[in-house]
């Protein structure tokens, strides 16, 4: 099973390093990729991103480092991070009754995967003695799952009130339901939403608040379904480019997004050259400002300036002065 959502990868990322410092004189990329159930790339993506992740003062001699040697890989600075997950019993017996909840749910894809990882957690908390006692509740993507199968069953219409992450904004929506979607290990609900006049893609652990309405859903004749075989974000050719220089720890960048034009280059040394394509401008700001100057815009030149400005307006409310001694 290849994990690739945000939680998945952080539970990664927390085990790559115990699990590399247990091997000290470094173990294939190959073989550990397998170990953790991804691609080589998706591996060697989670590995750049551990340079950025360290101690307090997030200096050189902080950061975790990690030597690549041919295809073998090693960690030569732990920054403390050598024990391996341990779960108490109550946590191990909490997990147990979680994944059995699970498997009872319909329409559960990897399920075969769930029975594996039940099997191994009842195997470490079968030698468990007195633990408190577990209270079980239907988790909210699977009651919100629940509630849009019943609307598309139905052919009802749905009100929604959703988590627009690119715009850090809640909204609240009538559409009209077409089809459920499951796509790297996350729902997504296909519809036509009558705010926006178009037919969009909502992830359900987005949806804070789903009901379904006493009016049939009828999407209009020109609502059409779309292709997620290459992913679910596909922007189209007319969607602006920001062209960027990304610095050897910002290069995850390319494997977590949708780029175009990767070149190598040498200016920042080991960096790349990418372009992105968003109609979401902001968001891209956003992206270059959380990079924290691992990022340069070439393109369009004002989304460096916007970046720059707001970087310096952050450092005037600590009374630092941009370029000074702080």
């Amino acid at each position: 099973m290849t994990a690739t959502g945000t939680t998945d990868r952080m539970t990664r990322l927390l085990a790559l390093v115990p699990y590399l410092a247990a091997r000290p004189d470094g173990v294939e990329v190959a073989e550990a990729a397998r170990d953790f159930g991804v691609t080589e790339r998706q591996l060697r993506g989670d590995l750049e991103l551990l340079w950025m992740c360290g101690l307090p003062g997030y200096g050189p001699g902080d950061l975790i480092d990690v030597a690549f040697e041919g295809d073998r890989v090693r960690v030569t600075f732990s920054a403390g991070m050598v024990r391996p997950l341990r779960l108490t019993t109550d946590e191990a017996v909490s997990l147990v009754v979680a994944l059995r909840t699970l498997l009872e749910l319909p329409g559960l894809v990897e399920r075969d995967a769930v029975s594996r990882a039940l099997a191994k957690v009842s195997a470490a908390a079968g030698a468990a003695g007195r633990v408190t006692p577990v209270a079980v509740s239907m988790d909210a993507r699977a009651e919100t799952l629940a509630v849009v199968r019943d609307a598309l069953e139905r052919r009802r219409a749905l009100y929604l009130h959703y988590y627009v992450p690119t715009r850090d904004e809640r909204t609240e929506r009538t559409v009209d339901p077409m089809q459920l979607l499951f796509v790297d290990g996350s729902w997504y609900l296909e519809a036509w939403c009558r705010r926006a006049e178009g037919v969009r893609l909502f992830r359900l652990d987005r949806v804070d608040e789903v009901a379904v309405l006493d009016e049939p859903a009828a999407p209009p004749p020109q609502a059409t379904g779309r292709s997620v075989d290459d992913g679910v974000y596909r922007p189209g050719p007319e969607a602006p480019a920001v062209r960027l220089r990304l610095a050897r720890r910002a290069r995850w960048v390319a494997d977590y997004y949708p780029v175009e034009d990767v070149v190598p280059v040498d200016d920042p040394p080991g960096g790349l050259a990418v372009t992105v394509r968003t109609a979401d401008l902001a968001w891209a700001r956003r992206l270059v400002a959380t990079l924290g100057g691992h990022a340069v815009v070439d393109e369009p030149a004002e989304i460096g300036a916007q970046v720059a400005a707001e970087a310096r307006a952050a450092l005037a409310r600590y009374g630092v002065r941009a370029g000074g001694d702080g």
